[in-house]
């Protein structure tokens, strides 16, 4: 049978598709990792890699190493549940969070973490929620707080709270001018987003679609901080959360909120990790405090 420093390297060959970047990854030298296959292989009886450019796996290396990640991520179980049993609210977990969301929420559940668990680290990540979720799945991260709305097979999911979302525009916009908004005075108006691959762009599409207003796809952001400034030069309008305006990283500082008689909206976050998982008790304290937090900024 292989071992599981085998298993490892053949997965890391399939996310790469290339020995240096898999070996490096590891990290080992390259002819290890190639030898190491070689062996396997042999202790196999099958053929597991096309050695060609690009390197790629057979049919049946690909499902091997589909199931050799459902092992690995076992076995790290394993490891953490023993760590959970002898250490209790301590270690390192690794945290997935979104861009539009950590930068003002986070600094504040970390002090508060920290003072609660001074034993606890936490390795912050912060990512696009829906590749966020799949390195939960393969275990490269052990927590996520996601905007992300529907339950995922195989993951447990804790509502943590809801925050108000609104349209800002430069102080300067005619509208601002009116004494009373409504939902259709936003009618063909222009609307700045995010990156497609986010969450936070799906749901500034459907409030566009909502209000009649028009979606610019050539002037998306990076994060939230650059949707505000571009609203604030006049380029167009802009959704912002409510933690966000509220936080010392935004304000109203370039742009100013629409009060909209008719129309509200707002966004779920929810933290989510592996059900089953060894530190499952840690997961749910951190979301309580985290959860806690967004109250209190909430007011």
């Amino acid at each position: 049978m292989p071992t599981l420093r085998q298993l490892r390297y053949l997965v890391a060959l399939d996310e790469t598709r290339h020995f240096g970047r898999a070996a490096q990854s590891i990290p080992v030298t390259q002819p290890t990792l190639s030898q190491q296959l070689k062996e396997m292989e042999a202790r196999l009886g099958v053929k597991l890699v096309e050695r060609g450019r690009p390197v790629s796996l057979t049919p049946i290396g690909r499902e091997i190493a589909s199931r050799a990640r459902r092992i690995l991520l076992d076995v790290t179980e394993i490891r953490q549940l023993a760590e959970a049993g002898t250490s209790g609210m301590a270690g390192t977990i690794r945290f997935g969070v979104t861009p539009t969301l950590g930068p003002y929420l986070i600094p504040h559940a970390v002090v508060r973490l920290h003072r609660e668990h001074p034993s606890l680290r936490l390795y912050i990540r912060e990512g696009i929620p829906d590749d966020q979720i799949d390195e939960l799945m393969n275990g490269t991260l052990d927590m996520v707080l996601t905007p992300i709305p529907q339950p995922i097979t195989g993951l447990e999911k804790t509502a943590l709270f809801q925050e108000g979302l609104n349209l800002f525009g430069a102080p300067d916009h005619p509208l601002h001018q009116s004494a009373h908004l409504s939902a259709a005075d936003f009618s063909g108006q222009p609307v700045l987003s995010l990156d497609p691959r986010h969450h936070y762009h799906r749901q500034t599409e459907a409030i566009c679609a909502e209000l009649g207003a028009r979606l610019l796809r050539d002037y998306e952001g990076t994060s939230l901080d650059s949707l505000r400034q571009m609203a604030g030069s006049g380029l167009g309008l802009a959704v912002l959360p409510q933690l966000y305006v509220r936080s010392e990283t935004g304000g109203e500082d370039m742009v100013k909120p629409f009060r909209i008689d008719d129309w509200q909206a707002n966004r779920s976050i929810s933290a989510v990790w592996r059900k089953g998982a060894a530190f499952s008790d840690a997961y749910a304290a951190i979301a309580a405090v985290i959860a806690a937090e967004a109250r209190e900024l909430l007011g």
